[in-house]
């Protein structure tokens, strides 16, 4: 027995020295990061293995293997390694892409552009870097910052508030996906970033395409399209825990589990997650929680079905921009921090100004596999958004001397009739897309869908707190001639939102609702053989809104006129390959936009605005993009001509008086909702650059620059609404001017950052960004420039076969004072002491945050 074992253990050894042994290490090429689990297969066969906690990987080559060694990983580009050069490939990085997202998403409906080869100005933000830089108290629009052309501002002070521009083009004209649903507003085209939180958890990869963009929907992409690819049911079992503390008192703590694969057809993935935080402004704080379950099943090999269903119900109190006057403090210090949204009511803090919603959203994949040329991809999908904010109403409100709300004052005035109300904005959205696509033949691909979408919006005001008061006395209407007597509070909570809110006759202020319906046809021809490829697109729709007035009109006039609105677009897109290493594209479209339902009526009223048409938008753009295995560069030129613009101005209210964007002349203003509509024509053109080069296996390097000229074309018709009811126009003017900038983002943005492997679990990232040609508003004042410091550090440990992943972020590292946004445009004032870097302190601000940081934990097994 003994002589057997030496014989057989000779035989082993002998066979391992004989063996040829392939070896490396997959990392994430952007941080470095081990890939846990990437796959390394022999292509064409099924040999292979998988990556350890470290990355590592090893395995026998068979001798009657080919030569040519796949690796890949969820998210990131697949690359092919000739084995004949050498077994050893040492560190193997990969670069975020959307190779492998097929394994854990349905991606029959999204428009993602999957290779460099396609004509499109794209950035792919990996999981890695998402769960790196976009945990805890920043939004996950933040992840994007250093991506050519994008502006990330958080304007009113409290979670979920981010606002995003993409080419000077506001985050209501930039067109937001979910694994191919829209998610933008039906009624405004406007995206709550707070109702979006949960997908920093839960996201594959974010997709940026900037301009008119890939997608074959009907959308409103005029500056760009995000695509977020949120990952269904994972194939593999496993979980983790993770928690987050920060700043201002921000904590987050959620976990995530996976029953992976039962029976080779069932999955289950499941997170639930909880925050706090008193917010970075005063009187900001917040919590909320988020939900996501996934249910994969796959009952046949050419079908895969998954249920989604994910929300995240929060509330969090606002700060307003508002005079640096009021910034300053007894010192004559500017505390960018201030806000005078809040105070103490009976001896507790007390928000005037809380946004509280919940908006569960839910949707039913399902890919058909038809043959080996042909597939079938249809997403079902359904939200139902309760809540909406609070502000005050009436009159008698008493300030203190510090700028704060006296709530106890105010509540003991008889004389007042001050109450906190709520703006609730109730909907149902329910919608259909659903994509065939057949292979022509292996150079010419065809894809053809439907968009169809529903949508039923009910917008009111209700009581939120009396503040001690019997009741709040509406004056009368045509549908309640004697008026409303509210005696009824409903709280501001996301939870009880979802089915405890005012019956219509406990409403106040106003009371109206809307039906909308849209559909669409789109399709797509890609041609591509060996180095040229093009595609075109085309898309029609037709959209028609109902108007419902709940309580300026009588019951038999409530409804409105149908307004029917038709609408297409084109694109033409071409690329071609030079030499494997750089590529040149082009691609044109044309838009033809209809109005969003805001703008189809006028005021509060079922009246339709006739000045209302569709907006045209015309884009060309013209790019290079080279890449190697260590260094990638893009150049991007674009010019995008958007004709017929109607925008929607919400005005604010000081002491009574409002004051319009578009010439800074003040009102009096009357209603408490007043705003303008502004009729006009604008030209973005620019060029943008982004490079990346692998300095050393420990070094990795990016920058970007973006140089744009974006200008109001021609005069601008204005009207002034006081937002009282249909008849409220105060002022109708056209505004002229020459070489008018367009505002609220900066022109020029640029940035730099390094990554530094420290060690094999420890890195550090430091990022610089500086943003300059910023305005107040269209031809408003310039605001002043500024740069910002970001550093990011990770750390790895490896327990077993389990891991703990330590980081930190510290955002502005040297607390850089700065102002993010402008409402008005006072100009300098003669005396200097009147101004603060040059800015009349009269202006309507908001300063963007100091220094801020977060810490995060997350222990996967």
């Amino acid at each position: 027995m003994k002589g057997f074992f030496t014989l057989a253990l000779g035989l082993l050894m002998t066979m391992s020295v004989s063996a040829q042994m392939i070896k490396g290490t997959v990392t994430d090429g952007d941080y470095g990061d081990p890939l846990i689990g990437a796959s390394v297969v022999i292509k064409g066969s099924t040999v292979g293995t998988i990556t350890d906690i470290d990355g590592n990987f090893s395995m026998n080559k068979p001798d009657d293997g080919g030569n040519m060694l796949e690796i890949s990983y969820l998210g990131y580009e697949t690359m092919v390694y000739d084995l004949s050069e050498g077994m050893d490939l040492g560190v193997v990085s990969l670069t975020a892409g959307m190779a492998g997202l097929e394994e854990v998403v349905v991606t029959g409906v999204m428009d993602i552009v999957r290779d460099r080869r396609t004509p499109v100005a794209v950035s792919t933000i990996s999981a890695s870097e998402i769960q790196a830089k976009a945990v805890g108290n920043v939004e996950l629009p933040d992840v994007a910052k250093a991506t050519p052309s994008i502006y990330v501002a958080n304007q009113a002070g409290g979670y979920g508030d981010a606002q995003v521009w993409t080419r000077g083009f506001s985050q209501v004209n930039t067109a937001f996906l979910l694994n191919g649903q829209p998610i933008n507003g039906m009624e405004d085209g406007k995206m709550y970033w707070s109702n979006w939180s949960g997908l920093t958890d839960v996201a594959s990869a974010v997709q940026i395409q900037r301009g008119l963009g890939a997608s074959s929907l009907a959308i409103s992409s005029v500056g760009g399209t995000w695509n977020f690819i949120m990952k269904a049911t994972e194939n593999k079992k496993g979980g983790n825990v993770f928690t987050t503390v920060g700043n201002n008192n921000y904590q987050k703590i959620g976990a995530t589990y996976s029953t992976g694969l039962i029976d080779d057809k069932f999955a289950v993935t499941a997170l639930l997650s909880s925050w706090s935080g008193d917010g970075w402004a005063h009187g900001t704080q917040g919590a909320g929680q988020t939900y996501f379950l996934s249910m994969g099943y796959k009952p046949a090999a050419n079908h895969n079905i998954n249920f989604l269903i994910t929300g995240a119900p929060q509330y969090h109190d606002q700060k307003y921009s508002t005079s640096i006057y009021n910034h300053e403090d007894s010192n004559g210090d500017i505390d960018p921090r201030y806000n005078g949204n809040w105070g103490i009511y009976d001896g507790e803090y007390f928000s005037e100004r809380r946004n509280y919603y919940h908006k569960p959203v839910m949707n039913l994949n399902w890919e058909w596999e038809m043959d080996e040329k042909s597939s079938l991809g249809t997403v079902l999908y359904g939200s139902f958004g309760r809540g909406g904010g609070t502000g005050g109403i009436g009159g008698g409100r008493v300030r203190t001397e510090s700028g704060l709300i006296n709530f106890d004052a105010t509540a003991a005035d008889t004389s007042a009739t001050y109450i906190r109300r709520a703006s609730v904005n109730n909907h149902n959205w329910f919608g259909l897309v659903s994509k065939y696509k057949r292979d022509i033949t292996d150079n010419i691909k065809f894809s053809v869908g439907t968009d169809l979408r529903r949508y039923y919006g009910d917008h009111f005001r209700q009581v939120s707190s009396l503040l001690g008061r019997d009741s709040y006395e509406q004056g009368g209407s045509p549908r309640f001639p004697n008026g409303v007597s509210a005696t009824t509070e409903y709280n501001a909570n996301p939870w009880s939102a979802l089915s405890n809110f005012a019956d219509r006759d406990d409403r106040i202020a106003y009371n109206n609702a809307e039906t909308i319906r849209y559909a669409g046809l789109f399709g797509q021809v890609e041609y591509s053989a060996d180095a040229f490829s093009a595609y075109f697109q085309g898309a029609v729709s037709t959209q028609d809104h109902v108007r419902h007035e709940l309580y300026y009109e009588t019951e038999e006039n409530e409804d409105s006129e149908k307004v029917v609105n038709n609408g297409y677009n084109g694109k033409l897109g071409l690329s071609y390959d030079i030499n494997g290493s750089s590529s040149v594209f082009f691609n044109s479209g044309v838009y033809s936009r209809q109005p969003f339902h805001d703008n189809v009526f006028v005021g509060n009223s079922n009246v339709v605005n006739l000045n209302t048409n569709n907006e045209q938008i015309v884009g060309l753009e013209l790019g290079y993009k080279y890449a190697t295995s260590s260094f990638y560069a893009n150049i991007n030129l674009y010019r995008t001509a958007w004709n017929d613009r109607v925008a929607f101005n919400s005005l604010q209210v000081d002491d009574g008086m409002m004051t319009t964007l578009t010439n800074n002349d003040a009102y009096t203003a009357l209603g408490e909702d007043p705003y303008e509509l502004i009729y006009q024509n604008q030209l973005h053109q620019g060029i943008e650059i982004d490079l990346g080069v692998n300095a050393s296996d420990k070094l990795k390097i990016k920058a970007f620059g973006s140089f744009g000229k974006w200008d109001v074309v021609g005069d601008r018709d204005v009207e002034l609404y006081d937002g009282l009811d249909a008849n409220d126009l105060v002022q109708s003017f056209v505004a002229t001017g020459d070489d008018i900038k367009v505002g609220q983002a900066p022109q020029t943005s640029y940035g730099v950052g390094a990554r530094y492997q420290l060690t094999d679990h420890f890195a550090a990232e430091a990022n610089y960004f500086g943003y300059q040609g910023m305005y107040a508003n269209n031809g408003g004042i310039e605001l002043p420039s500024y740069q910002l410091m970001d550093l990011n550090f990770s750390y790895i440990i490896p327990m077993d076969e389990n891991v703990l992943r330590l980081g930190a972020n510290i955002y502005n590292v040297f607390n850089k004072l700065y102002i993010s946004n402008a409402r008005s445009s006072d100009e300098a004032d003669e005396n200097p002491e009147n101004n603060w870097n040059g800015i009349n302190k009269s202006n309507r601000v908001t300063f963007g945050k100091t220094r801020t940081w977060n810490f995060s934990m997350k222990y996967s097994f």
